[in-house]
């Protein structure tokens, strides 16, 4: 197989590194580094296990983005730190979506992200964020926009299952939410055998039953009394959200009175 594009979604990997390792690992001048290491060791083991032609980190220049917002106000809503830490959150620099709020993120957190930016410059590795945007919406993009080479989106955050696709090329997520020696690599055949979704539209249908189910961690409700594996039946029966909303319109009877 052609050397695939790797798009590491950084905060989701320097996050998990910051809980992994323990605080104790410090720098000379005594501040944590244990997300620096542990994201350095993440990048050096993805460039020499998957040995990818391309790497770019993309990275949050906006992680509650206005536009999303005002679709919905409950989005990342409960991250939002309260107004009486707001200033104190403000001076790590963290800007908001709304411009007003800050995201909570741990003190000796925050003073690690410059150093990571810092080691991917001299590294030489890519970086990519869009101003107004979060990580996903470049990740998304480079995924689909490229028309070479397979793509492996590498992620601890479920979302992005939604950009596995057959291709061409064929984009597959790399899951490393237990960390990378537990790493699950999924594409379309994974993504339809560990949810119960058809194989052939595997990342689309993933999107549809996430938003039926919702999606507690940044704020998305979902459809009252419909779970996850609900969903799943409701969206490969229907083969997508629109076909289930015009079966419920119609009084279709494969659709659960409740659901409808």
């Amino acid at each position: 197989m052609d050397a695939p594009l790797v798009l590491l979604d950084a905060a989701s990997l320097y996050f998990r590194s910051y809980y992994a390792l323990p605080e104790s690992m410090t720098a000379p001048d005594g501040m944590p580094v244990n997300a620096v290491r542990g994201f350095a060791d993440t990048v050096a083991r993805i460039l020499t296990d998957r040995r990818p032609a391309r790497l770019v980190a993309c990275l949050d220049a906006d992680w509650r983005p206005a536009f999303r917002v005002r679709a919905l106000p409950s989005y990342k809503a409960h991250r939002v730190a309260a107004e009486a830490d707001a200033h104190e959150a403000a001076d790590s620099g963290t800007d908001a979506g709304t411009g007003t709020d800050t995201e909570e993120v741990p003190d000796t957190l925050t003073p690690q992200v410059p150093v990571i930016l810092d080691l991917l410059a001299a590294a030489g590795l890519a970086t990519a964020s869009a101003d107004g945007f979060e990580a996903d919406d470049v990740l998304a993009t480079l995924a689909a926009r490229e028309t070479r080479d397979p793509v492996e989106v590498v992620t601890g955050d479920r979302d992005l299952f939604q950009l596995v696709r057959t291709g061409p090329p064929p984009v597959s997520v790399i899951y490393v939410g237990k960390g990378w020696a537990k790493a699950e690599v999924l594409g379309p055949d994974e993504l339809a055998h560990r949810y119960g979704l058809p194989a052939g539209h595997a990342g689309a249908a993933y999107a549809d039953m996430a938003m039926l189910r919702g999606d507690p961690s940044d704020g998305l409700p979902g459809v009252a009394g419909i779970g996850e594996k609900t969903a799943a039946k409701l969206i490969t029966r229907f083969g997508s959200l629109e076909a289930l909303r015009d079966a419920a319109a119609r009084g279709d009877g494969d659709v659960p009175p409740r659901a409808r």
